[in-house]
């Protein structure tokens, strides 16, 4: 599995909340199926959505590289720190 193809294949063809607010909302809600995180973003937001994934039981992937690589994958020309998968579309990450 190709991650990189596989989370721009969620984000054209499925339902994903890209950001630290929305991956929040996502989890809380119970929303979220899987959270992607920017391995060399903020410390303490990655920190915190891995705690809240941890106690909501949902599968955390870090994404390896910094959140700007992380938007460019998703297809955005911004930086996208954390996002999370609602429903995966046509890509096969859980």
């Amino acid at each position: 599995m190709d991650l990189n193809s596989e989370l721009r294949l969620a984000v054209d063809t499925g339902n994903v909340e890209l950001g630290y607010r929305n991956t929040y909302k996502a989890i809380v809600s119970n929303n979220a199926k899987l959270v992607v995180v920017a391995s060399k973003g903020k410390a303490e937001l990655i920190n915190d959505i891995k705690h809240l994934c941890k106690v909501g039981n949902i599968k955390v992937i870090e994404f390896d590289g910094n959140s700007i690589d992380l938007g460019g994958v998703c297809g955005k020309p911004y930086s996208v720190n954390c996002l999370a998968v609602i429903e995966q579309g046509n890509a096969h990450l859980y």
